[in-house]
């Protein structure tokens, strides 16, 4: 059964690439889709900040490649989809996937394309540990309802059996600002904790019962930083570049799991494995990939992952500039995903990449007779 992603997307702080792109375009010759020698196709979207610096090394290099110019505004995820509705864009890009209210408000089709994985990560400031903190998503969702107050508390303690607890008051961190990654946590959250569902519930801006607030990644990790005794989440690549330390969250198998590219790319392909709307049986494009990454199975899964999504409305558009979006597609998933990479994101599996932009290309057939 298809469970609805309910999340953000992060804010990613990144380093941009300094490359030239010349020299983008000689670090990977793969051919791209042929463009028109007569008809340059101009595309606008926008959307999610998360995936930006992604997207704009994309664009520039695809625009070196083809006739196609990208411009893309990253203005956050719910002003992507309110330009998308009022049809003043091309695409749209979000890191929360749009609800059946909002699709059925729209007024025409609009499609959910996952372009990259994310994940959040859950960081924390205990000074002398001297191996990863361990915690159970129960735990977790107590810790973030003010259930669990200390960290020498017995539920924390037999999760870590190797480790000295110290006996102080746990203090959490959360995000003053909506965003995509609250909307993750979340959703995990709600996921895994039917108090916590029965409670603040997911979305981009949460009332959390207990903690204090940053802005943004930076903000939250340094609230952490200063407070021993804090925990807090954030986007897991802003961790990673600031080598934050980070908890190994116990995952559907019973597994303790870091948030690392394989272990999150695992999450993506065990959900799709087991989605059966992504099954050979669809041939029409009619998958519904708002599906939510949180609590996957699989042994190797991380259980606080998540796409990002572009937005596509075939009927708004037309059938040429849908035809240029999907021959984009295809060229980022399938011939560049190692510029996901480089970039400390983490590239859809192949075999998942196939299949969505299969169905994406049976989806705009499908759309193409009711295109104006």
């Amino acid at each position: 059964m298809t469970r609805f992603a309910c999340f953000l997307m992060p804010v990613l702080v990144l380093a941009a690439c300094t490359a030239s792109p010349k020299d983008e375009v000689n670090a990977n010759d793969t051919a791209a889709p042929p463009a028109s020698s007569t008809t340059r196709v101009d595309l606008t979207g926008a959307g999610a900040t998360f995936p930006y610096p992604l997207y704009s090394r994309w664009f520039n290099e695809y625009a070196i490649r083809t006739n196609v110019r990208i411009n893309y505004q990253s203005i956050g995820s719910g002003g992507g989809i309110r330009q998308l509705v009022a049809r003043t864009i091309d695409f749209g890009a979000t890191d929360v996937p749009m609800t059946n209210e909002e699709l059925a408000s729209a007024g025409m089709p609009v499609l959910h394309i996952p372009t990259v994985i994310g994940a959040v990560a859950i960081t924390y400031n205990l000074p002398g540990l001297t191996r990863p903190l361990n915690l159970s998503p129960d735990v977790i969702a107590d810790l973030f309802l003010g259930r669990i107050t200390r960290w020498s508390d017995p539920r924390i303690a037999v999760l870590n059996p190797k480790l000295t607890l110290p006996d102080t008051d746990i203090l959490v961190v959360h995000r003053a600002d909506g965003s995509g990654t609250s909307y993750i946590f979340s959703d995990f959250l709600t996921t895994v904790s039917p108090a916590w569902a029965a409670g603040p519930g997911r979305g981009k801006d949460v009332r959390w019962p207990v903690g204090i607030g940053g802005k943004g990644n930076e903000g939250v990790a340094g609230q952490v930083k200063q407070m021993p005794g804090a925990i807090g989440y954030l986007e897991v690549v802003y961790a990673r570049q600031n080598r934050l330390p980070v908890v190994h969250v116990r995952n559907a198998a019973g597994r303790f799991i870091s948030p690392m590219p394989f272990e999150i790319a695992s999450a993506a392909t065990a959900v799709l494995e087991a989605d059966r709307k992504l099954n050979s049986a669809d041939t029409d494009g009619t998958s519904d990939l708002r599906v939510s990454l949180v609590n996957a199975p699989g042994a190797q899964s991380y259980p606080i992952a998540s796409f990002t999504w572009m937005l596509i409305a075939p009927s708004a558009i037309g059938p040429e500039k849908s035809r240029q979006l999907a021959a984009f597609i295809r060229w980022a998933l399938l011939d560049n995903p190692d510029v996901a990479s480089t970039l400390g994101y983490v590239p859809l599996p192949s075999e998942a990449a196939t299949r969505i932009a299969d169905r994406l290309d049976a989806a705009l057939a499908k759309e193409a007779p009711r295109s104006p």
